[in-house]
């Protein structure tokens, strides 16, 4: 049996416009964790990466760019959720997952926490706002099935200096599941290695890409 393996982006930046583009070219199937309350009528600026400028992708865009791919709940405003009181955080969480499906019209099961923080209180709210799991920050190699699927640990981020012998040792356990911010690719030779990564496991007979909801 194939190892299947999925990926999750996270923020909704321009930045995926290009990383889509990859994606699509090699049939590779991803989610994206995305803000709703973060997103505006034109592209949004946030932050500086490492001295390149970050901007939230505008609404009017989005549809095209994530048509065909799985859009999960990143919080509506990106808060540290545990920080909240328990009705801040659950109607935080209620909106984001409401507006991504009203605009995408499309169930909204999975979440990624803001920051990768979060507690019992957190995990509550996800699960009455009917999300079927949520993503970490913490790297594991033995992911699947998870203990519990609002603490759904990735096997590494993109950018893992040994990504590919954790890919190799995921094929034991049925699963390999990576993450990562389409801005973190800063140069050329990033976008490029990039590529050739998706390639590599497009080509590869004994793993296929699946969506995450598939995977509960």
């Amino acid at each position: 049996m194939k190892m299947k393996v999925v990926q999750c982006w996270d923020d909704g930046v321009t930045a995926d416009i290009r990383l889509t583009e990859i994606l699509r070219k090699y049939n590779a199937k991803a989610s994206f964790n995305l803000n709703a309350g973060k997103h505006g009528v034109t592209p949004k600026p946030e932050w500086i990466f490492k001295g390149t400028k970050v901007e939230r992708m505008e609404w009017d865009v989005m549809e095209d760019v994530y048509q065909g791919f799985t859009i999960a709940n990143h919080s509506l405003t990106h808060p540290r959720l545990e920080q909240l009181t328990p009705e801040e955080a659950l109607k935080d969480i209620v909106e984001g997952r409401d507006r991504l499906q009203q605009f995408f019209n499309q169930p909204i099961l999975g979440f990624a926490y803001p920051f990768g923080s979060y507690n019992e209180m957190v995990m509550e709210a996800l699960r009455k706002a009917g999300h079927v799991y949520s993503r970490t920050t913490k790297s594991c190699d033995k992911i699947y099935p998870p203990e519990n699927v609002m603490e759904f640990h990735p096997n590494c981020h993109f950018l893992a200096d040994d990504f590919f012998e954790r890919y190799e040792r995921a094929k034991k356990d049925g699963v390999f599941y990576f993450w990562g911010h389409s801005y973190e690719m800063v140069y050329d030779d990033m976008w490029r290695d990039f590529e050739e990564l998706i390639a590599r496991i497009s080509s590869d007979n004994e793993s296929q890409w699946s969506e995450l909801p598939d995977l509960f």
